[in-house]
């Protein structure tokens, strides 16, 4: 199978989406098919590419005007659709509608209104006529013009070419809003480099940044991105990862400091080695979840499909009985009142408002939440989130900076603290264990290698050295125990260094894993909405508790291994319902994959992690969590709104219209009016306020 993407340029009507959609995915050849309207991308699985004929077929038979093209990332600048002769049309007919209103009677008032009728629908008109030829009766074109030529034909000469101009000013601000909201949204996707500096030799190359390799140099200018994940080898300089994390204070690197791809460099030229090809950077993931965020559909959504299928229909034959029945038991005489009135429902009778409000509601709270920082991968997941009972946290590098700092030093005997901490960091300094890099960047000063001999790393246990001829043994009780080293071990519940000189214990180093300054905040708030907390970790009973109790996370599961943790969230869900899972090693891939709603720490936290998550953190900030959840409650209030808001007030109208205390206008508002308001309701989700 092959994961094909299309653009299908011209592409404005909802209604028809869904039926190329529909048409796509029965062909034999595709086993799944996903049209994303608001973006205009047709992703399909096929077989092979010769299915590419039969779409074009098939967009040609329901939109004859759209070109299918292979689908390529565009700026915000290239997203941009051309009005000009469609403003030109409504505004010469809305001209045309002033003079014949102001002269409102004879025989100029009907040719002026005809032609007012005629500029503002003839495109709506052909579009009407070829998809009946096609066989798609249930268009929102095909129901319009059914409805205005049949209120001129009973004399609403005026009404009829209003409601037609109407119908085209609503989907003229319906078009604009939606593509104001894609442009805003998809303003990630200029994050890519096409081309990027590399150093070769004494030269500096510009290619595709395709085309870069592992280990490549790349020089970044000022005002310019890191196009590719790396490590800077030259130079200094600030730069700006607000587009990556949300954060909008910028961070300093030097030579050694890691650089993800995506961040804006505002200081000094630097040159960084390429870590990651392109495809497997940072920048690249952002910009694939965001693409094929529509493509996991919520349940509002499916619903929504399916109710279009069967309401319009509904709507139409409920039209044709209400003009019909009455006829009949009333008499002839009264058939142009109920065919009046029987237009209205078919004004009414298109879904749009919902066809494009709901995905658009949950594309606006995905392109809100990519502001702070957080990626939703579709949503499904915003529907999950929204959802969540409880909550699982790993601790290490999840609610704890994931690096080890020395937190005491404790001498015993004659030597003192500054001692004890400088050989302990001369036997460590060849190890590149956290715990050994932890103390040696605690002694801050030159290590002098040549004092140093036969130094061993012992696996899991620490090292053994001689420092000027004297044996020195830094590590664990069992590494001294093995050694004969008479110790008292009584700091076996903390990360301990245990030390002996020439045989004798001297002394320990405590060392800790700060938590990160969002954790306790990021609990609270949680247990604030009602989502309760648990710590699952591999660390020791008594290490854990004390975490807990600090953060205030009320269940605790230590010593578990990957399997253990997959089990207790297995536990967390049958037993609470929605439970999500953060974390962000190789190990917490199996839970996070397992949870309903699985969080990876997007920045420092493994590939693997964050491609089994639901929710990446490009922040790796604990309180970026209950905002994700924030968003996906206020995005899943706004999907209701915009339902209860359009069903609602299509029903009203359709009874009102039925007893005949509703006019075309009103019966057009209920329409288009309707379709921009939902719009306009559904950008709200990209407002992400500062609570949240």
């Amino acid at each position: 199978m092959e994961k094909l993407a299309f653009e299908l340029v011209g592409l404005c009507c909802p209604n028809c989406a869904e039926k190329i959609n529909q048409r796509v995915s029965k062909l034999n050849t595709v086993s799944e098919s996903n049209l994303d309207f608001i973006n205009k991308r047709l992703t399909v699985t096929a077989e092979d590419r010769s299915v590419i004929d039969d779409i074009k077929k098939i967009v040609g038979e329901i939109e004859p005007d759209v070109e299918v093209k292979p689908y390529e990332r565009k700026s915000n600048n290239q997203v941009h659709k051309n009005r000009t002769r469609e403003i030109i049309e409504i505004a010469a007919s809305l001209v045309l509608f002033v003079v014949a209103f102001i002269i409102d009677n004879g025989i100029m008032y009907i040719i002026i209104s005809l032609l007012a009728f005629a500029v503002a629908g003839y495109g709506v008109i052909i579009s009407a006529v070829r998809n009946l030829l096609k066989g798609e009766a249930f268009d929102e074109t095909l129901l319009m013009t059914i409805a205005t030529i049949v209120a001129i034909c009973i004399g609403e000469f005026r009404e009829g070419a209003a409601v037609m101009i109407f119908f085209r000013v609503g989907e003229l601000f319906q078009d604009i809003a939606v593509e104001r909201s894609r442009k805003s949204i998809t303003s990630l996707l200029t994050l890519k480099s096409d081309t990027v500096n590399v150093r070769v030799g004494s030269e500096i190359k510009e290619i595709e940044t395709d085309k870069v390799q592992v280990g490549d140099i790349i020089v970044v200018r000022v005002g310019e991105r890191v196009p590719i994940d790396g490590v800077i080898v030259s130079g200094s300089t600030i730069f700006d990862t607000s587009a990556l994390t949300g954060e909008a204070v910028p961070i300093e690197a030097k030579e050694g400091s890691e650089i993800l791809s995506g961040s804006v460099n505002l200081n000094s030229v630097v040159e960084i080695k390429a870590t990651k090809k392109y495809s497997d950077s940072t920048i690249a993931k952002i910009l694939e979840m965001v693409e094929n965020a529509s493509e996991k559909k919520a349940k509002a959504e499916k619903f929504i499909t399916k109710f279009a299928r069967v309401y319009t229909p509904l709507v139409v034959a409920a039209a044709v009985l209400l003009v019909l029945i009455p006829t009949i038991v009333t008499g002839f005489s009264q058939f142009s009142t109920w065919l009046y009135r029987g237009l209205l429902f078919l004004v009414i009778s298109c879904p749009c408002a919902l066809v494009i409000s709901i995905p658009l509601s949950f594309f606006a709270g995905i392109g809100g939440a990519s502001r702070k920082g957080i990626l939703i991968k579709g949503a499904k997941n915003i529907e999950s989130l929204s959802k969540l009972k409880s909550i699982a946290f790993d601790k290490t590098g999840t609610l704890t900076e994931g690096k080890f700092t020395v937190t005491d030093i404790i001498p015993i005997g004659e030597y003192d603290k500054e001692y004890i901490l400088k050989i302990c960091a001369y036997a460590e300094s060849m190890s590149t264990h956290p715990i050994a890099q932890s103390i040696v960047e605690r002694y801050g000063k030159l290590i002098d290698s040549d004092v140093l001999s036969d130094v061993v790393e012992v696996a899991g246990n620490g090292v053994k050295a001689n420092i000027n001829g004297r044996k020195i043994l830094c590590g664990t009780k069992r590494l001294l125990e093995q050694n004969l080293v008479q110790a008292e071990f009584k700091y076996d519940d903390s990360t301990c260094v245990y030390i002996a000189l020439d045989g004798n214990y001297i002394g320990a180093i405590l060392l800790g894993d700060n938590l990160k300054s969002g954790s306790k905040s990021a609990v609270e708030t949680l247990k604030s909405k009602g989502i309760s907390t648990t710590l699952l970790t591999g660390d020791k009973k008594r290490t854990a508790e004390k975490i807990a109790k600090e953060l205030g996370i009320e269940n605790v599961r230590s010593e578990l291994l990957p399997a253990d943790k997959v089990k207790e969230v297995e536990g967390l869900i049958k037993n609470t319902g929605n439970a999500g899972f953060v974390g962000d090693g190789i190990n917490d891939a199996p839970v996070i994959a397992r949870a309903d709603v699985g969080f990876a720490m997007g920045g420092l936290g493994s590939d693997i992690a964050i491609e089994a998550a639901d929710v990446v953190l490009m922040n790796d900030d604990p309180m970026s969590i209950p905002t994700a959840v924030s968003i996906s409650k206020k995005t899943m209030r706004i999907v209701r709104e915009n339902i209860g808001f359009a069903i609602g007030v299509k029903v009203l109208v359709m009874v009102l219209g039925a007893l005949g205390l509703a006019d075309m206008w009103v019966a057009v508002f209920a329409d288009v009016g309707v379709s921009v308001i939902a719009i306009l309701n559904s950008l709200r989700a990209m407002l992400v306020s500062k609570r949240e």
